[in-house]
């Protein structure tokens, strides 16, 4: 957000935290953020990140692999 927030048009999202048992819920506009603890996971769900951005000029294979660089091994 704070490099690429003039860029961001809105984005939102679900993010698995290992170790939370809480999703974490996001949604934001250009440089606006909000993130917030939601419900607990389902016993049977798959627990997994989901993120949306919509925006312009945004590069797929950067942010891709800067968020998989924030994966939990």
């Amino acid at each position: 957000v704070r490099e690429k927030g003039e860029e961001l048009l809105r984005y939102k999202g679900i993010l698995y935290i290992k170790g939370e048992a809480y999703r974490i819920v996001f949604q934001g506009l250009h440089m606006l953020f909000s993130g917030r603890p939601d419900r607990k996971w389902n016993e049977n769900e798959k627990k997994q990140s989901e993120l949306v951005f919509i925006g312009k000029d945004l590069d797929k294979e950067e942010l891709e692999r800067q968020f998989k660089n924030c994966v939990a091994k």
